[in-house]
């Protein structure tokens, strides 16, 4: 049997500033009846403190950034684990990167309390097992060198605090990302994330504004640690996976395009020819390289375009 939660043995998070109520909107189901344009501009008004918010808890997500790409580079992966609106956020997350930066499937994980079936129908009860946070954790082999995120707008998910308990013993870098103060709830983590959004525009209903702040959250992780990684020149997503369907391709013949200085047909042809890798098509679009060279200055460069431009090699 797994040890008891050291902090909150039987947590209760009736207490916690995400399940108060508003005090601005009491009138929510009112004016969706008579103005919905009104009940728009009431949940509006209400989420337009989460700038705020995000801006408070900089430094935070500063640090987790650095923890993760640091993790990643030395082979380690990225583990997200949540419950409910949390876990499912975790799992979008962990989804799109490979689309995106054409990492690797297995360098950026999501657990979901309740597995796959709970990404489209709720498994609400997951969320109180201590323990199967532990058992889901080894069953995709947790070691050493990974980042155990936890998702927790409360903090109190118990499913997710034993998933950070086994990571501390297993001396992996374990994170909580959560939606109220560490007064309000402490938690087991290395590091240690609130964004304070306050209570719901509907009382307790934290895919609101929390499921909001908590989506933006992984969103600056994700895009951070990869553009650390080498998977971002500029502003613009160089390592996209163009074969995924017709618009990756005409975004990845753009990138080559304004990258290269060239006009579309000449970006297509480069395209093609780097089989669908924008960096190494802009490679040897500006140095004037075939493929099998355009990569081998990538690989020298760790996969940075803008060190395989100006990279200088020794004859």
């Amino acid at each position: 049997m797994m040890e008891p939660d050291p902090i909150n043995p039987r947590p209760s998070c009736a207490h916690v500033s995400t399940e108060a109520v508003h005090s601005g909107t009491s009138q929510l189901d009112q004016l969706a009846l008579r103005d919905p344009a009104a009940a728009v501009d009431l949940m509006l008004d209400a989420d337009g403190m989460l700038i705020d918010a995000l801006r408070q808890a900089r430094e935070q997500i500063a640090a987790v950034v650095e923890c993760v790409a640091t993790s990643l580079e030395g082979g380690g992966r990225l583990i997200y684990v949540g419950a409910g609106t949390s876990g499912r956020l975790g799992v979008l997350d962990a989804a799109e990167c490979p689309p995106t930066f054409q990492s690797e499937p297995e360098q950026v994980l999501a657990v979901l309390a309740g597995g796959r079936s709970a990404m489209f129908v709720s498994a609400e009860g997951v969320e109180d097992d201590f323990e199967a946070g532990e058992r889901d954790l080894l069953e995709v082999e947790l070691s050493s060198k990974d980042v155990v995120f936890g998702i927790s707008a409360s903090a109190s998910a118990p499913y997710v605090r034993g998933a950070i308990a086994l990571g501390n013993r297993m001396g992996a870098r374990t994170v909580l990302l959560a939606c109220v103060s560490r007064e309000e709830f402490a938690d087991a983590a290395e590091l240690s994330v609130r964004v304070l959004t306050g209570p719901e525009t509907l009382a307790g209903s934290t895919r609101l504004r929390a499921g909001t702040a908590t989506k933006m959250v992984l969103n600056m992780v994700s895009t951070l640690v990869m553009a650390r990684l080498g998977k971002v020149h500029g502003n613009l997503m160089v390592d996209v996976k163009t074969t995924g369907n017709a618009k990756l391709w005409a975004r990845g013949e753009s990138l080559v395009e304004r990258l290269v200085s060239c006009d579309s047909k000449r970006a297509e042809v480069l395209l093609q020819a780097a089989g669908g890798e924008v960096k190494v098509a802009v490679v040897m679009g500006n140095l004037e390289l075939d493929a099998e060279s355009a990569r081998a200055r990538l690989a020298n460069a760790n996969g940075v375009l803008r060190e395989a431009l100006s990279l200088r090699l020794d004859p």
